[in-house]
C-alpha cells in the first residue's frame, strides 16, 4: 500500500482494502495485521499490538467519513480528506525497498506504523477524488447490508459489497417481482 507513484490498480488495492477494513471495524472482526498482511502492506506483520491498537483507534475516528463518502458531493469529501491530512507527519521520500521499483513512502521509515496506514489511505482517497470525485464510493444495494465499498470497475456499475450473497439475493426478489408483475 504505497500510493506515492501509485499505478489507478494499487489506489484500487488500497482502497478496497480501506473499505475491508471499515466493514471489518463496523462488524467488530476487525484484524488490521491479517487484512493490510493479505494487501501487501509489508511492516504489518511486524507492527506492535500498541501500533494495531492506535490504527484501529485512529480507523474508527476515519469511519463516519468512509460512511459517508458516497453521499457527499466532491468539494465537500475534498475539504473532509483535506482536514484530515492536516493532522499526518507527511514527509515524502523515493525509496526502494524489498526489490521492488522506486516510489515514494508518505511518511519516514521510521514513522509510526499507524501513520503510515493512515496517510496511505488518505492519499488514495485524496488521488480518487482529483481522478473520480465521489462517483466510486457506495453502499451496498442489497436491503439487508450496510456494507460499504469502492468500485474498481470500468463502467462504475458496482450495486453490492463484495459478499455474493448480497447480488444473489437482490436479483433473486427483482427477478420474483418481475415474474409476479408480469402475472
Amino acid at each position: 500500500m504505497h500510493v506515492g507513484t501509485a499505478s489507478q490498480s494499487e489506489i484500487r488495492v488500497t482502497l478496497e482494502t480501506t473499505f475491508e477494513l471499515a466493514n471489518d471495524l463496523r462488524n467488530d472482526t476487525l484484524d488490521a495485521r491479517r487484512t493490510l498482511t493479505k494487501a501487501g502492506f509489508t511492516r504489518s506483520n511486524q507492527a506492535s499490538a500498541a501500533s494495531l491498537t492506535r490504527l484501529t483507534a485512529r480507523l474508527e475516528a476515519l469511519l463516519p467519513l468512509l460512511e459517508e463518502l458516497h453521499r457527499l458531493d466532491p468539494t465537500t469529501a475534498s475539504a473532509l480528506v483535506n482536514e484530515e491530512l492536516t493532522e499526518l507527519p507527511i514527509s515524502p521520500s523515493i525509496v526502494e525497498h524489498d526489490g521492488g521499483p522506486a516510489h515514494i513512502h508518505w511518511t519516514p521509515e521510521t514513522g509510526k506504523f499507524d501513520d503510515q496506514v493512515i496517510t496511505d489511505i488518505l492519499m488514495a482517497l485524496a488521488k480518487e477524488l482529483c481522478d473520480h470525485g465521489t462517483e466510486r464510493f457506495g453502499r451496498c444495494e442489497a436491503s439487508d447490508c450496510e456494507a460499504l465499498f469502492y468500485d474498481g470497475t470500468r463502467n462504475r456499475s458496482r450495486r453490492f459489497c463484495a459478499d455474493p450473497r448480497c447480488a444473489s439475493r437482490t436479483h433473486t426478489a427483482e427477478h420474483r417481482a418481475r415474474k409476479a408483475a408480469a402475472t
